[in-house]
């Protein structure tokens, strides 16, 4: 529990007094619930009759997260935006990264740079769904001076229909 510095009582994650909530966190996450969960995401459109109508926001894609309320104790990992992947064109996954709040052009260039630290290792080509963003803020903030001597910006069919 966030806040609470009591030793964990053995073959739990929540001291003495933190029981009750360690064991709701346990009801609702155990395999039990699994084939309702499961049942749930197979029906097709709508909510159920026993679920309460929410009209919550859903986050706008890549736009900052707003602040939320955070979780109350450290039971399960933080959630993030989406896992980045650089793969060869054969498929084989050669880095991934977590991005925990958006998948800014920002965050993508300073992915590539982390995994491309030197102009010898940079590919031929990167094929990127915001390829334009992204070369957009990598002549903004000055990184394409370096990025235009070893890299080509490209995007696939799909995305380039839709610009």
């Amino acid at each position: 529990m966030k806040g609470c510095s009591n030793d964990k009582r053995s073959g739990t994650q929540a001291c003495v007094h933190h029981q009750s909530e360690w064991q709701r966190f346990l009801n609702g996450h155990s395999q039990c619930n699994l084939p309702g969960f499961q049942r749930m995401l197979q029906q097709a459109g709508g909510s159920l009759s026993w679920q309460a109508n929410t009209t919550g926001q859903t986050q706008p894609h890549d736009e900052p997260e707003p602040d939320q309320q955070g979780s109350k104790n450290y039971f399960t990992p933080a959630k993030f935006y989406c896992v980045e992947t650089i793969c060869a064109p054969c498929g084989v996954v050669i880095a991934w990264a977590k991005f925990a709040k958006a998948e800014s052009p920002t965050n993508i260039l300073n992915f590539l740079e982390t995994v491309y630290p030197s102009e010898h290792t940079c590919p031929d080509y990167i094929c990127v769904d915001k390829a334009c963003l992204v070369l957009h803020t990598a002549i903004t903030n000055g990184s394409w001076e370096s990025w235009k001597r070893t890299s080509l910006f490209i995007v696939d069919s799909y995305h380039y229909i839709g610009h």
